[in-house]
């Protein structure tokens, strides 16, 4: 079968950082199911695990971390999809990614793809909305689907143009009753951020607590980093409420440190979020991402949530997909971009 992946890591400006191949087509054991490949999106993690360094596969390795498809073929253990069935993932970080014609993904982290959506507004949603919720719900334990709970509270959303927290501002405006604020430096991702339905955005650059008096708001109770930890931590404490609770998806960058005793006078709760977790330790409750993306499905399908998809870079080859790299590795890119499986 037809993929795109890499021998070397390289730089992205590279034409062989990125490569088309040929490689067996999969079969699907246990709990796999065999999708054919219909859209992919790309994400943040695929730029980094291609980042260059002194590495050599001595087989190909398959990028791509979200995927909408069609179900080929199901292992024999596959009780929750049958053959035919449209799909929507985020698959494995431990297996071949979704740059393919066909990949095997595990059915307890598959939903089934919103019935109003293409396979490419469907395959920008996986990664990032489970990362969001699971970052927000589990991790920082926000109420949902109960605005009286929350109605006092706000959520300070950081990067809120981003993949992540495109889908994050959406789910707290639409299941919380948290003031939602988001942050961002250029006018596109700031109506971007609007648009989504964040109250109020303000800019990353500064401090927060400036920032945060210009709109009247002295701290937060919930913080989402999705930018830079180490930039922006020690100006998140001095906003942070007394128990107030601070989660990242950003590692720290080698040789840098955070100092977590700035939570501590206000018994402020750290945690990190990495949506890979469940599927990397094949925890019990890795079901859960299941059941989330049907969730998500039905959220779209009755238009509260919509697709963050904003840029189609048309058919999926190592050209296009060395570009879709570059604007990801530029920092400037807002919403997602989406491409077209290959055919």
């Amino acid at each position: 079968m037809k993929a795109v992946g890499l021998y070397k890591y390289l730089p992205i400006n590279n034409p062989k950082s990125l490569i088309d191949i040929e490689v067996p087509k999969p079969k699907p054991e246990g709990h796999d199911l065999l999708v054919k490949v219909k859209a992919v999106s790309v994400n943040p993690v695929d730029t980094k695990i291609r980042a260059p360094k002194e590495m050599v596969e001595q087989l190909p390795k398959i990028l791509g971390w979200d995927a909408a498809g069609i179900v080929e073929e199901a292992g024999k253990e596959v009780t929750l999809f049958k053959k035919g069935d449209e799909v929507y993932y985020s698959g494995s970080i431990l297996r071949q990614g979704s740059n393919s014609e066909f990949q095997l993904v595990d059915e307890r982290i598959t939903g089934y793809k919103p019935k109003n959506l293409s396979f490419e507004e469907a395959a920008a949603l996986p990664l990032t909305t489970i990362t969001a919720w699971e970052g927000m719900f589990e991790q920082m334990i926000i109420p949902f689907n109960n605005a009286e709970q929350t109605i006092e509270k706000s959520i300070l959303i950081i990067g809120g143009a981003g993949g992540v927290g495109s889908i994050a501002i959406q789910l707290a405006k639409q299941l919380t009753g948290l003031k939602v604020i988001a942050t961002a430096s250029r006018e596109a991702s700031r109506n971007w951020c609007l648009s989504l339905g964040a109250d109020y955005v303000i800019n990353h650059y500064n401090p927060f607590t400036d920032e945060l008096n210009k709109i009247g708001i002295k701290e937060v109770d919930y913080i989402f980093c999705l930018n830079d930890t180490g930039m922006h931590f020690s100006k998140s404490a001095e906003v942070l409420k007394p128990f107030g609770r601070f989660c990242t998806i950003i590692d720290v960058k080698p040789g840098e440190r955070l100092n977590t005793n700035l939570l501590r006078s206000k018994s402020g709760n750290f945690s990190w979020e990495f949506m890979f977790t469940k599927s990397s330790f094949q925890t019990p409750d890795m079901i859960s991402q299941h059941k989330l993306l049907n969730m998500t499905a039905k959220l779209v399908e009755n238009g509260v949530i919509k697709t963050t998809m904003r840029e189609n870079f048309g058919k999926l080859n190592a050209e296009n997909l060395r570009k879709a790299h570059a604007v990801i590795e530029s920092g400037n890119a807002v919403g997602k971009i989406v491409l077209i499986g290959i055919e």
